[in-house]
């Protein structure tokens, strides 16, 4: 029979709940209560009461993508007259804006592009590197390595290591959504399978690879989704290299719904819950052990909620994200300056120090 008390003590002693731990915990517990045991988890890695941030520019490769996930109002097909690929111009344009605003990291996503191969991405990262030696490139996401790989008929490790080699420096957890195939093949099923995205991660970090993991919550999944979820994202980190920090920081995100065919198909809008974002935070400090930043994702939430964050296992505040193109497109409306997040750290309590993809603090 589950108990609380022994479920907290286990908790804050940071060993691995079960599923069915972390569903009494998550079912049971006040919010007050989680946030109370995450923030004690959060005060052990974090004890200098630093949160950090960054600097960074989301730049999309094209918005021409063959997935048709159901809860992007971004992407379009190939033969939409709407459909783009970023030029160089623009590149070396918006990087020269990044590098004035004083950051050096580009977030380069985009669709599944059917006539983009391996050997656009090289020629793209090989350019940039030369034009723009100090950058470094946050890009693509395990489903379009899935992707070029495949078109490519070279294995994961192969087209990583390719990448690598042209010259990306890190690898964004996007497109995780939940990592459970049932739910990825209602919202997502163009895009690679649950096992295929965690298998692009693996061999990542095989190659030392800096990672990051996500998850984008409140649709159609329950809640023991979302904690499965987690524990898949716990087994992978404890099957990384020694030489290897696997995933940096995990960053939950909510369901923005609004004109999605996603919501079109269930008649409903699928609304935002402030204190239901927090709980999702301490629960994933609290069940991630291993992996050691939880980053608050102001854009979909808000300041005000991401600060109370800060309280409940988060302790990084991600990017002040200089364009961003997708969440935005659903609903999402939160914006911020470079001075407006670091004083709404000082205002939380904190001391705000910015940082690099590896979590490195900038002095």
């Amino acid at each position: 029979m589950m108990n609380m008390q022994t479920i907290t003590t286990k908790a804050l002693q940071r060993e691995d709940l079960t599923l069915e731990e972390g569903m009494f915990l998550y079912t049971h517990a006040s919010l007050s209560e989680l946030m109370f045991i995450a923030n004690e988890i959060r005060k052990t890695i974090r004890p200098n009461n630093i949160v950090t941030w960054i600097i960074d520019r989301n730049v999309n490769i094209t918005n021409v993508c063959v997935s048709r996930c159901t809860f992007c109002n971004f992407h379009t097909l190939i033969h939409k007259e709407d459909g783009y690929i970023t030029q160089i111009e623009e590149y070396a344009q918006k990087i020269k804006e990044l590098e004035a605003y004083g950051g050096n990291q580009l977030l380069i996503q985009g669709g599944m592009h059917p006539k983009l191969g391996i050997d656009f991405y090289v020629d793209l990262f090989t350019q940039l590197k030369t034009l723009f030696p100090h950058i470094k490139l946050h890009a693509l996401g395990p489903p379009e390595v899935a992707y070029i790989a495949q078109r490519a008929h070279m294995s994961y490790a192969d087209t990583l290591r390719t990448l690598q080699k042209a010259g990306l420096d890190s690898l964004p957890g996007a497109g995780a959504e939940i990592l459970q195939n049932h739910i990825r093949k209602e919202i997502s099923p163009g895009k690679c399978s649950a096992d295929e995205w965690l298998a692009v991660m693996r061999e990542a970090h095989k190659l030392n690879i800096t990672t990051s993991a996500t998850m984008m919550y409140g649709h159609v999944e329950t809640i023991e989704d979302r904690l499965q979820h987690l524990i898949a994202l716990r087994n992978l980190q404890s099957e990384k290299p020694h030489y290897s920090e696997g995933f940096t920081a995990f960053i939950p995100w909510p369901f923005y719904s609004k004109n999605t065919e996603l919501a079109k198909k269930h008649k409903k809008s699928f609304s935002i819950q402030h204190a239901e974002y927090v709980r999702m935070i301490a629960i994933s400090r609290i069940m991630l052990t291993n992996i050691s930043h939880i980053q608050a994702s102001w854009l979909t939430v808000g300041i005000p909620t991401a600060q109370v964050c800060l309280y409940a296992g988060a302790h990084d505040l991600g990017s002040i994200m200089i364009e961003e193109n997708v969440v935005s497109q659903a609903g999402a409306t939160y914006s911020v300056k470079k001075n407006q997040l670091a004083q709404a750290i000082r205002e939380a309590g904190f001391i705000p120090k910015q940082r690099n993809q590896k979590y490195e603090i900038i002095e």
